[in-house]
């Protein structure tokens, strides 16, 4: 179900900016309650200035989405390898941040834990250090941005939109299957957590999806298969673009 839903999404004629609007106005209720909201720091407006300005004064920015076991971390990984990106992966800077053992750390814990969305502004400053200590001409956010929340705070900062937005879709029964397989030792692979996983990835996923789609931007993978099937169909993509 899932899956034919995205497929017509991405298949769907452009919608109206009018839609998109109100597309984003019906998920609000879904988004999780956050902190109160924080002016960003004067360093991330200096550096999202200069990433928002002329096309060679700022990286090519593609995002990659995908659910929970969709594989987009293992594609991305090769895309870095092969096509000189920096992978940056926002679930990769939150463990992190975890792992630091830090007050904040704790907090994100819980949430990750909960299976919800840690607020816009922690994984955009995280994102924000990551590319500012690259100095790489390409860059993937592997990951982000989670939800229409994600991408107006990181568009209106930026002044820009993504270059390319790489969407691997993938079937639900197979990224439970994947995710209770890998055995990494995450908190939140487990069959409760997956699931609400699944259901964030859904509800809050989705118009995301919708939106980069009416601009032209998303390009659909068909994540099943082996890692060099899908691969085939990444490097198939990335060799036919200018960058």
């Amino acid at each position: 179900m899932l899956r034919r839903r995205l497929s017509s999404l991405l298949l769907r004629s452009p919608c109206s900016s009018s839609a998109v609007a109100s597309s984003y106005q019906q998920q609000q209720h879904l988004l999780l309650p956050t902190h109160a909201e924080k002016p960003p720091a004067l360093n991330l407006l200096r550096l999202f200035t200069s990433l928002a300005g002329t096309d060679g004064d700022r990286p090519f920015i593609a995002f990659v989405l995908g659910g929970p076991g969709s594989g987009k971390g293992t594609q991305c990984s090769r895309i870095a390898s092969d096509f000189g990106f920096a992978h940056v992966s926002a679930g990769d800077l939150l463990r992190n941040e975890i792992a630091s053992g830090t007050d904040h750390g704790e907090w994100i814990l819980e949430i990750i834990r909960e299976g919800r969305i840690v607020p816009s502004e922690i994984t955009v400053e995280l994102v924000r250090k990551a590319i500012e200590s690259s100095s790489a001409k390409r860059v993937l956010i592997d990951g982000f941005p989670r939800c229409e929340e994600n991408r107006i705070a990181f568009e209106k900062i930026t002044g820009t939109e993504p270059d390319l937005v790489l969407f691997f879709d993938c079937p639900e029964d197979e990224m439970v299957k994947r995710l209770l397989s890998r055995n990494q030792g995450r908190v939140d692979d487990n069959i409760e957590t997956i699931k609400k996983r699944l259901k964030v990835f859904e509800s809050l996923n989705l118009p995301v999806v919708e939106y980069y789609s009416s601009r032209g931007k998303a390009h659909k993978i068909n994540a099943t298969g082996t890692e060099d099937e899908i691969f085939e169909a990444v490097r198939k993509l990335f060799s036919s673009l200018r960058l």
